[in-house]
């Protein structure tokens, strides 16, 4: 019997969401792949181990013995991988990434042409995804690590299965049509009358700034909602509303928009969330190195303090 871990990797996410749906969601897959992959398994191990419930495909006894045995198998291909890494004189290895735009942009790319010179045999991969879904395609082992955000006025609950380290600390300023905020400082209550561009509530984004502003005490008048950073800075720029960026979203600030500074200041801290099991693996130290290195050099060292 030749058990493929992809397809285990496919059983052991069935098995912990307990749909087909939900286990392709967090695996980034079609449920009909899901499907079709989990039947190949079921046909490559001989025995029953899915049995359908009306729409639902449910683990047979069998199933759910493969499935915890699953969770060893990968678990072990983690620490013999991380062995393996150690055991080298030159480091060579390949990590997936989750990350969003203003990390895509400009974080990310000084970081991996300075860890490309030093350590060429380190290969990053990325993949983007809204920060909000980033750690738990990292606890699903979907991905190797991810950057994941916390804000001054809305601390994101944690899982215990992760670990996490802050590489980099942002403020956030006012985005505005050129000329609509003459001041060079304004306080989130004078935005208080103008129309928002904003992120919906359910992002990590949008409700921390909804919570900022409330409790300064005032509900933003959302005008657009738009989940993507670059749109919203788009129609900043067009003179349809206010908006907040961080310092690593003015990489991607078109014409028409004047960055304000906030005279309260709303921050957040960047960290990389990695699986909690063990220590890091040697390329995942380094990149994360590289990562803080970058930052730095921008003026967003980690070892700032959120207010």
């Amino acid at each position: 019997m030749e058990l493929s871990l992809h397809r285990l990797r496919m059983l052991r996410e069935l098995h912990r969401k307990g749909t087909v749906t939900a286990a392709a969601g967090a695996l980034h897959y079609s449920a009909s792949a899901v499907s079709q992959q989990l039947a190949q398994l079921e046909r490559d191990v001989g025995v029953q181990l899915f049995e359908r419930l009306g729409r639902r495909v449910q683990l047979t006894e069998l199933g759910t013995l493969l499935a915890e045995h699953a969770e060893e198998i990968l678990d072990s291909v983690g620490r013999a991988t991380h062995a393996l890494e150690n055991a080298q004189d030159g480091l060579s290895a390949r990590l997936t990434a989750g990350v969003w735009a203003s990390v895509a942009s400009g974080l990310l790319p000084p970081a991996l042409t300075a860890l490309a010179s030093e350590h060429p045999g380190i290969e990053v991969r990325t993949r983007e995804l809204a920060p909000e879904e980033t750690a738990g395609a990292v606890r699903d082992g979907t991905l190797d690590f991810s950057f994941v955000i916390d804000y001054s006025d809305y601390p994101m609950p944690w899982d215990p299965a992760l670990a996490r380290e802050v590489v980099a600390v942002e403020r956030l300023h006012a985005a505005a049509p050129t000329g609509v905020v003459p001041e060079p400082a304004v306080s989130l209550t004078e935005l208080a009358e103008h129309p928002w561009v904003l992120a919906g509530p359910r992002s990590h984004f949008g409700r921390a700034v909804r919570i900022a502003c409330q409790q300064r005490g005032f509900e933003p008048k959302i005008a657009h909602e738009v989940e993507e950073q670059a749109t919203a800075l788009a129609m900043v720029g067009s003179g349809l509303g206010v908006t907040l960026v961080s310092d690593l979203g003015l990489s991607l600030l078109p014409p028409g928009v004047d960055i304000v500074a906030l005279t309260e200041p709303v921050m957040r801290r960047v960290s990389i969330a990695y699986r909690a099991k063990g220590t890091p693996r040697p390329s995942l130290r380094l990149v994360i190195d590289a990562v803080r290195a970058a930052a730095a050099e921008k003026g967003l060292g980690a070892s700032a303090t959120l207010p």
